[in-house]
Parts: C-alpha cells; sequence; structure tokens
C-alpha cells in the first residue's frame, strides 16, 4: 500500500492531525508503556525482533498482525 495522493494543503493538515494524535495523553502513555515492555523483555532474554506490543492482548505479536485493531468490541479493519 502507497502513500495517500493528497494535495499540499491536504497533506500539511493530516501531518499536523496525525502529530496531534500521536503526542496525545493516551498515546504517550502508550509508547512509555511499549518501551518500559520492550526493555524488560529484551532483559529477560526474549526474542522480540519484529514485534509489537499489543496493548489489548497484552502480548508481543508481529507488527503486521498489531495493525487494525484486534479488538473484538470494535470494528476492525484487517482482522475481522
Amino acid at each position: 500500500m502507497g502513500k495517500q495522493k493528497l494535495s499540499p494543503a491536504a497533506a500539511k493538515r493530516k501531518k499536523e492531525r496525525d502529530l496531534r494524535y500521536a503526542n496525545s495523553d493516551d498515546r504517550k502513555k502508550k509508547r512509555a508503556d511499549s518501551q518500559k515492555k520492550r526493555r524488560a523483555a529484551k532483559k529477560a532474554g526474549k526474542n522480540i525482533n519484529g514485534k509489537d506490543y499489543d496493548h489489548y492482548t497484552g502480548t508481543f505479536v508481529t507488527a503486521h498482525r498489531n495493525r487494525g485493531g484486534m479488538n473484538p468490541r470494535r470494528n476492525g479493519t484487517k482482522n475481522e
């Protein structure tokens, strides 16, 4: 899947929206938690190459599987 084809003005607005979302309190907490879990897993000798921490299942899953929403109570995009 390639990049979206947006006009320069739309791309600028999308960049601003994405940045606001990425820096929201919820995302900051999840990012910090993921980093903490990754450090602990590496220290414990677990192989987590190519995996992301999934906050719903509480485990490390492949980056591909962690996209699109795995929560059965919401409408996801890829796994449902």
